[in-house]
């Protein structure tokens, strides 16, 4: 995938363990970082869901740490979305 020289790429990992009170932001980055990020992801099989809005607030929070309460919603409908997909069920992904 090619792009403009002045555009970077940034990325942001969740993960959720049994127990934890809401996902953490486990790795994020700009650049060669965010690319390698995608990269493992893809690797692993990880779903990759691309939207600026959201990667924006994840960006502002602190590694290793939850992620606020203010966007339980849109990550709980990322993942209700991939479940369904699991199961099955093929729909658009949501637009978060």
């Amino acid at each position: 995938m090619q792009r403009d020289k002045a555009y970077t790429q940034s990325a942001v990992a969740l993960a959720y363990e049994a127990g934890d009170l809401a996902p953490r932001v486990v790795a994020k980055g700009n650049g060669l970082l965010a690319e390698r990020i995608i990269a493992i992801a893809k690797e692993h099989e990880v779903y990759v869901h691309e939207s600026q809005a959201l990667l924006s607030l994840l960006m502002q929070v602190e590694l290793d740490t939850h992620i606020p309460p203010q966007l339980y919603q849109a990550i709980a409908e990322i993942l209700a979305w991939l479940y369904q997909l699991e199961q099955g069920e093929m729909r658009e992904p949501p637009a978060v």
